[in-house]
């Protein structure tokens, strides 16, 4: 498993791929620096900021992008150049081989998520203090694992899994959820926002409208990644590598 896992960061920490992630991470971070010299004054800024920056920007934009960069590419490198079936082919478990993959996406992207979030909350939502960062750390955490077990399993499943990936982000979590209240609860934006309101319903009070229950976001993101994962490592166990 660790030989997988060595292999998969080696993969994954491409000059190319960290460019692009570390710079989609910085832009939520940059707009809230921007927002708070010029717009503190506004007197809805609290309730704008976490519906733009937060919410349509960060959590349905950024977090799902940077986590889909890496996630569709877990197994996609190894399907498009036909090497997936020396890891298979060698005496471990399918288990052992598609844990390293989902950690890897994990490991890579979370702590950069989570310092965007963490930052963008300190920046612009000071006067929420530990609780709001912390709020802020746990949801983002959820996200990273939730997108990253979807889109491991997607990129095992097609070679065209960014597509497949790009579409689900844009049209279902983006569009979707915004307009069917019932459909956050089979969203991945859902479940993190339900967190994030959850954890500090004071400080992500313009939330309040548009998220679902505490226990039902923190359930509905275990049993997603949970079925993503068995998903995966069965798609993995049946399918014929040539």
């Amino acid at each position: 498993m660790g030989a997988v896992f060595g292999l998969s960061l080696r993969q994954m920490i491409g000059k190319r791929r960290m460019i692009i992630i570390v710079l989609l991470a910085a832009l939520p971070v940059a707009l809230a620096v921007l927002l708070d010299m010029f717009a503190r004054g506004d007197g809805d800024f609290n309730e704008n900021f976490i519906s733009t920056i937060v919410d349509a920007l960060i959590v349905a934009v950024v977090l799902p992008l940077v986590v889909m960069t890496l996630a569709t590419a877990a197994f996609g490198n190894e399907l498009e150049d036909r090497t997936l079936n020396v890891l298979v082919l060698k005496p471990v478990s399918r288990l052992s081989i598609v844990v390293p993959k989902l950690l890897g996406s994990i490991i890579v992207t979370g702590p950069v998520l989570v310092a965007a979030g963490v930052a963008v909350t300190a920046i612009a939502l000071g006067g929420g203090g530990a609780r709001a960062l912390l709020a802020t750390a746990a949801a983002l955490s959820t996200g990273v694992i939730v997108y990253a077990a979807v889109f491991t399993w997607a990129g095992l499943i097609s070679s065209r899994s960014l597509g497949f990936a790009l579409v689900y982000v844009f049209l279902w979590e983006g569009l979707v959820t915004s307009f069917l209240s019932g459909a956050r609860y089979l969203s991945v934006r859902g479940y993190t926002l339900g967190i994030l309101h959850g954890l500090d319903e004071e400080t992500f009070t313009p939330l309040a409208g548009r998220v679902i229950e505490l226990p039902a976001a923190i359930v509905g993101a275990a049993l997603v990644t949970i079925v993503f994962f068995v998903l995966t490592v069965r798609r993995l166990q049946r399918m014929d590598i040539q």
